[in-house]
């Protein structure tokens, strides 16, 4: 053999080798290196998992009405797998159950698309859930368009018509809170994915999320989601290399989601919304005396009716509004566009938690014992001029009243500023001034942050406003943040506003100079504005009613909540929402004892009496103790404040309404909140009827709602009217014989 043959021989023989190493190598890896990756896949690859959603849980109000609940709908849905055994991929099909349900081809054609995949529409108009599972192209759909589909199985492959739930936001009573309850939303992949790492962490009272979930975006829905959304059902098949289904290997059935209880009470909370609504219309028909008579914009505004012994809030509304219902089904653009716009005032943020409004006069609330803490007496008697001159300049009551020398129980009876402008202005002056001592604490401020403002309540809802206390520590960290603009505008002015106002472009102009030297000073006109509500602190009506509160339940600051019990859908109690009191206020129980006997004397001889009198207001049989407020806002009409409590003797209820560029508190959201105390007490005429009330007994409702074994839930009371029931309503998925009776009985209903 040559030497050539000889070398070609060896190199096969290494090749060979090469080749037999290399098989060897891979089969070792793939038998058992890899064996644990394979199996996994080869598992997932012989099965498949169809999700049935669980039954959301209803959300009551405290006597059992329904205000989040769900109804029965005809839902037309599409097997994908059916779609794909079509020749032209299932075009045709769609098209057809288009034409019966009314809507564009492409538009159903996109709800069939899965997320993710080649020209699919983007989130939420894709379908984000299992390619088993039947994909919903319509919850809309009516008797006539379900039964044709139905009866022409043989045209429609693959096509069903189901009853099915979907959330719905009744109104009982004609109770609205939008802003309360929220909505629901589809889940995400970064929620998805979130959720999967929680469980895998081992995180306690999370569910899985699904991709086909709804899940609570605002409110009470995004607050309790998970108490509400329940455990979904899981049917496990066996498929093929194909897709083809050969089997049920396992299935569980979903586990509907309890019921949430609220504080709320549907017919206070409708009253509210309708009062709120009359103040903002009375403020539209009545004339600025300080404007020309020119009406009041009137262009938001809320309420708040507060238990005061445990924080739970009975009703509690903004304006302007919204119909919850819009966002069922997924929200239009133009539907979103309209709740979401400058132009309507954004109807999607609550004024009542999420707005922050200076808070005028009812502010003397906290300034009444700052002052005492500053040495002033209660039973001193101080001069009440129509104007105190601070650093140069007059400061004036409201209109410019003069009243002489008054009590301090007067002062507060007419609301006389610049009692108060002398309270915080001598103290500043005490504490250094422009230069405070070291470690000097002011009584005012450090009392409002004692009451709880500054920060948010902690009540159960998202986004909740903190509101501000524009102390000289805020002041200072306000000026490093804005002073470059500030320096700039100083050089440059405010030509843009010249043009149309000079007057308020020269203030302006003013402003820019002063805050770009020394806009981080605390001068004394700015402790006289925090001492009367004004300049730069704001607060929410909600926790202005928690102020009031406090003064009426002897100082102890209330967590206020919407949540009031977890229970199941057979109605056995989960638990009990009891949020722990926030402490109590910095206040003797002896000062808090004076100032609500002066409180009380605002509605009898007061700025508080003349809301009460012309609604004709029993208040000698009933007392209220109250407060008016009249914010200026500068470049904006002035804000109309009322905050109440009652009875005054025997506290059960905080009532404080707000209207911005409303005009006065006593005018405008005065009369409201008295007709809002009609509802609480039962109040005909001048009888107060207990019976007559609601919440019935003139106080709020502590019993749970009771459901019975036939699954209607009723009112805690021993005597229920038949208006008090509410079916809960289940997941029914009734088989398609069952349409017939569902036609007939909705054509009786009709």
């Amino acid at each position: 053999m040559s030497e050539r043959s000889r070398l070609r021989l060896v190199v096969l023989q290494v090749l060979v080798l090469s080749l037999l190493a290399t098989l060897l190598g891979r089969m070792w890896y793939l038998q058992v290196a890899a064996s644990e990756n394979y199996k996994t896949a080869a598992a997932e690859n012989g099965t498949r998992e169809i999700v049935t959603p669980a039954t959301r849980g209803m959300i009551l109000d405290a006597r059992g009405r329904p205000l989040a609940r769900n109804r029965t709908a005809l839902v037309v849905s599409i097997s994908r797998t059916a779609m794909l055994r079509q020749h032209d991929g299932g075009h045709a099909l769609v098209a057809k159950v288009a034409k019966v349900i009314g809507q564009p081809v492409q538009d159903v054609w996109d709800r069939t698309r899965l997320c993710g995949s080649d020209g699919a529409p983007p989130a939420p108009r894709c379908f984000n859930g299992s390619p088993y599972q039947p994909i919903p192209v319509t919850d809309e759909a009516s008797t006539a368009m379900a039964l044709q589909i139905m009866e022409r199985r043989e045209d429609f492959p693959g096509v069903t018509a189901e009853l099915t739930s979907v959330r719905e936001y009744p109104q009982p009573l004609g109770a609205n809170a939008a802003h309360e309850l929220g909505y629901l939303g589809p889940v995400t992949d970064a929620e998805l994915k979130g959720r999967a790492a929680s469980a895998h962490r081992g995180v306690k009272n999370e569910t899985v999320l699904q991709g086909t979930d709804l899940i609570g975006r605002t409110g009470l829905e995004r607050e309790y989601d998970d108490d509400l959304r329940g455990r979904p059902g899981v049917k496990t098949l066996a498929v093929d290399h194909q897709g083809g289904v050969n089997g049920v290997l396992s299935e569980t059935q979903p586990t509907a989601g309890n019921m949430l209880v609220t504080t709320i009470d549907a017919k206070v909370q409708a009253v509210a919304e309708a009062q709120l609504k009359a103040a903002i219309m009375r403020a539209r028909h009545t004339g600025d005396i300080n404007k020309g008579f020119a009406k009041y914009k009137a262009d938001s505004g809320a309420v708040v009716v507060l238990d005061v012994r445990t924080g739970g809030i009975v009703a509690m509304a903004s304006y302007p509004t919204y119909d919850p219902n819009i966002w069922v089904g997924g929200i239009s653009s133009k539907d979103y566009k309209s709740i979401a716009s400058k132009k309507n005032n954004y109807p999607n943020q609550s004024r009542a938690f999420q707005g922050e409004f200076a808070p005028g006069s009812t502010f003397k609330a906290i300034s009444t014992p700052a002052a005492v803490r500053a040495g002033y007496s209660l039973n001193g008697t101080y001069p009440c001029p129509s104007a105190y001159p601070i650093g140069g300049s007059l400061k004036g009551n409201y209109e410019s009243e003069a009243f002489g020398m008054i009590s301090f129980r007067r002062a507060i009876q007419v609301s006389c500023d610049t009692v108060f402008y002398k309270f915080a202005y001598e103290t500043w002056l005490r504490e250094g001034g422009l230069h405070p001592k070291k470690g000097v604490k002011d009584p005012f401020t450090q009392m409002a942050k004692g009451f709880g403002l500054g920060k948010a309540t902690g009540l159960d809802l998202p986004s909740e406003a903190d509101g501000r206390i524009a102390d000289r520590a805020w002041k200072k960290a306000y000026w490093r943040a804005t002073k470059d603009f500030y320096c700039a505008k100083a050089k440059t002015g405010y030509p843009e506003v010249a043009k149309s106002d000079p007057q308020r472009a020269a203030y302006l102009l003013q402003l820019s100079k002063e805050n770009c030297v020394d806009g981080w000073a605390y001068r004394g006109g700015d402790a006289a504005n925090f001492a009367i509500g004004q300049g730069d602190t704001l607060v929410t009506p909600l926790q202005l009613a928690r102020v009031y509160a406090a003064v009426a339940n002897g100082g102890t600051l209330v967590t206020p909540h919407l949540g009031k019990a977890i229970v199941t859908p057979e109605g056995k109690l989960v638990r009990n929402i009891e949020p722990k009191p926030a402490g109590r206020v910095p206040v003797s129980a002896a000062t808090l004892s004076w100032e609500r006997s002066a409180l009380r004397s605002v509605t009898e001889v007061g700025t508080g009496y003349g809301p009460f009198f012309r609604a004709g207001f029993p208040i000698d049989k009933l007392p209220v103790a109250s407060k008016t407020g009249t914010a200026e806002v500068y470049g904006k009409q002035s804000t109309s404040w009322f905050a109440t409590y009652a009875p005054a003797d025997k506290p059960q209820y905080a009532v404080v309404m707000m209207v911005s560029q409303g005009g006065t508190g006593s005018g405008i959201s005065g009369p409201s909140v008295a007709e809002i105390y009609k509802t609480l007490f039962g109040i005909k005429g001048q009888q107060v009827d207990l019976a007559a009330a609601s919440p019935p007994g003139g106080h709020p409702t502590t019993a749970l709602p009771v459901v019975r074994p036939d699954g209607t839930v009723v009112s805690p009371e021993a005597r229920r009217p038949a208006a008090d029931r509410v079916p809960v309503v289940t997941a029914p998925n009734l088989p398609a014989p069952d349409l017939l009776a569902y036609r007939r009985d909705e054509e009786g209903r009709r």
